[in-house]
């Protein structure tokens, strides 16, 4: 249950109803919110003469539900919004692993010769084989924050546990939030103190009731500015990395009020399918693209075979901006 008190009962006043209910307290435009479990159906006694709305749910997505809040919600990163009405399709580039100081200067030149404003690159690797490549680490968030302030980029990466989310905070404007970390508390529960955006991609075998609860738990932090990220789900399918459930991004456009983007690369593992399956993506009317590109995708240390050169990416954003504003939206 979310119940929004009274604008004459204060933070404090708040706070000590929260704690007398066992609730969550934050506090959103001015307005003092308790967030229960779902299994609280009515408002209890002791502090009805305190609410002035409330909300009832079958279930823990209520946040992120759009029977609490009706509209998209907007997330800024950097100089661009997405989400709410804004029409925008964000086109975040970048190569899988930052991997040199002229490697990510090359991918950061890119993206400012086609106008786009969005950095990623990542610095903890969670691979799945010890011997893989694991990351530049620190290091390559200083390169990421170098990029940042050499070319007014924003950079994104990703948390691979709790060890160093300071570290992601610090050094990044979107704290990404990956499939195999998406349960992680304690990554969740950090990004919640923050408000910087947090994207949280999807586990690979997550319902999206999952997905959305574990949205909540920024939310329930404060932190409005949660952007969920379909990735692609593992199937009986063996002749792509993954399959990019396009249905379960047509639930959450219907039920949850969070921005959206999808990351085709990691869902067909394979950089002759990227362009079509982003152009379908697009098509969707969704907030963002994560694709993955890399100055020469055969020398890559993670993930070379999904990863598009320079040239194909290019033209991969030349083929999407016809079918964004077939839909109302615009690549930015």
């Amino acid at each position: 249950m979310i119940l929004h008190l009274k604008s004459s009962v204060s933070q404090q006043d708040a706070a000590a109803l929260a704690e007398q209910i066992k609730a969550f307290h934050i506090t959103s435009n001015g307005t003092n919110i308790l967030i229960t479990g779902s299994g609280v159906k009515e408002v209890p006694t002791s502090i009805e003469n305190s609410v002035d709305q409330f909300w009832v749910f079958p279930n823990d997505m209520q946040l992120a539900s759009k029977n609490y809040r009706s509209e998209k919600r907007e997330v800024k990163i950097g100089n661009v919004t997405i989400g709410g009405n804004t029409g925008n399709t964000l086109l975040i580039g970048g190569p899988c692993s930052v991997e040199s100081e002229e490697q990510i200067r090359e991918s950061s030149e890119l993206l400012i010769k086609l106008g786009l404003t969005t950095l990623r690159g990542g610095c903890y690797k969670p691979r799945t084989s010890p011997y893989s490549f694991q990351g530049l680490g620190l290091e390559g968030l200083k390169l990421l924050a170098k990029m940042r302030e050499e070319y007014g980029l924003s950079v994104i990466t990703e948390a691979r546990d709790a060890t160093h989310i300071d570290e992601i905070i610090e050094y990044t404007d979107v704290i990404q939030v990956g499939a195999k970390a998406m349960y992680d508390q304690g990554i969740l529960r950090a990004c919640a103190k923050t408000n910087k955006p947090v994207l949280i991609k999807r586990g690979f075998g997550t319902t999206l009731q999952e997905f959305a609860q574990a949205a909540e738990f920024v939310l329930s932090g404060g932190n409005e500015n949660v952007i969920l990220c379909e990735r692609g789900l593992r199937t009986f399918e063996t002749g792509t990395r993954f399959t990019l459930d396009l249905c379960g991004v047509a639930w959450m456009q219907e039920y949850t009020n969070l921005p959206i983007i999808l990351d085709p690369s990691h869902a067909m593992g394979y950089a002759y399918g990227i362009p079509n399956l982003a152009k379908a993506c697009v098509a969707m009317g969704v907030d963002g693209l994560l694709i993955e590109a890399h100055p020469n995708p055969k020398v890559a240390k993670s993930d070379a075979s999904q990863q598009l050169d320079h040239a194909q990416f290019e033209q991969l954003l030349n083929s999407l901006r016809p079918v964004a504003e077939s839909v109302g939206y615009k690549m930015i």
